[in-house]
């Protein structure tokens, strides 16, 4: 791995919720997203969100990052209480975020460029390097449009890596991927995770990719969102797909999916889509 993948001169984040609430709208047309959540995303963990669509995960991203402020409770990166968005929580979203007017190159070089901080020089080093290590060096002068989905999203993590953010925030980043597309990102992922010291939080609704990635689940219940239990997911790093077979990993998956069981269960009495699909899914295990 390169030095700019590993770096130690950036400063790993905390980021604490406290009892955090969102609401939109006005009386009496009050709609709640996100009620009285509290977790934490650990200094150099891999944290992952995971929950139904419609849960308020995007709703607690975008306040991390800063884009929306809680209604009511408050948000802390180590220890500060966050205002505003900043080049220290940096997102990678669910649709490409590239500037379609840029190549590959100069979108990572974007944020580095604006805030002025380093050597240009300095800069395209680590541009380049970052382009080697997702995959892309020979597609430096390309434009958005001439890269797939996989590639659009390689750049994306370049792109938010090269700033060194204390925390990144990862909002189903490969959701709409082919499942092949998909595994080669999560390796990437994983390859830039592994011993960077980096805070991540990932946003998903696939379990398995969830397990794979954390060192802790965060799970969420049906709208209103809120914490409904945190687990430790103790599978060893390096991690691999072998895992995926293993007795640990067939535990956890079956404790998650034992939680997300019961909100299913709570919400099929309103007759939702998603709530019969999960507990098909959960029964169908329950018999294998």
């Amino acid at each position: 791995m390169s030095d700019v993948a590993s770096r130690g001169d950036f400063q790993a984040g905390e980021i604490e919720l406290r009892n955090v609430t969102k609401e939109y709208g006005e009386w009496p047309s009050v709609v709640t997203a996100v009620k009285d959540c509290s977790f934490v995303v650990e200094r150099g963990k891999f944290t992952v969100l995971i929950g139904p669509s419609g849960c308020g995960k995007t709703t607690l991203i975008d306040m991390m990052a800063g884009y929306e402020q809680p209604t009511s409770g408050e948000i802390l990166l180590d220890g500060e209480r966050v205002a505003g968005s900043g080049w220290d929580r940096l997102v990678v979203f669910q649709e490409t975020a590239l500037f379609p007017w840029m190549t590959t190159i100069d979108n990572i070089k974007y944020g580095p460029l604006v805030q002025r901080d380093q050597s240009e020089a300095a800069i395209e080093k680590q541009a380049r390097q970052l382009l080697e290590i997702v995959g892309l060096q020979d597609f430096w002068d390309k434009y958005p449009m001439q890269l797939s989905g996989g590639m659009q999203r390689r750049a994306e993590l370049a792109r938010a890596l090269i700033n060194n953010p204390k925390v990144l925030l990862m909002d189903e980043p490969f959701r709409g991927l082919d499942a092949m597309t998909r595994e080669l990102m999560q390796e990437y992922l994983l390859r830039l995770f592994e011993g960077s010291n980096r805070t991540i939080l990932f946003v998903t609704s696939e379990i398995d990719e969830a397990i794979f990635f954390a060192d802790r689940l965060v799970i969420l219940g049906r709208s209103p969102g809120n914490v409904k239990e945190t687990i430790d997911d103790d599978l060893p790093r390096p991690r691999t797909f072998e895992m995926l077979t293993s007795r640990r990993y067939a535990e956890l998956k079956e404790e998650s999916l034992g939680i997300l069981y019961k909100e299913a269960v709570s919400a099929f009495s309103k007759g939702e889509r998603e709530a019969v699909d999960l507990v098909e899914a959960y029964e169908k295990r329950k018999i294998e």
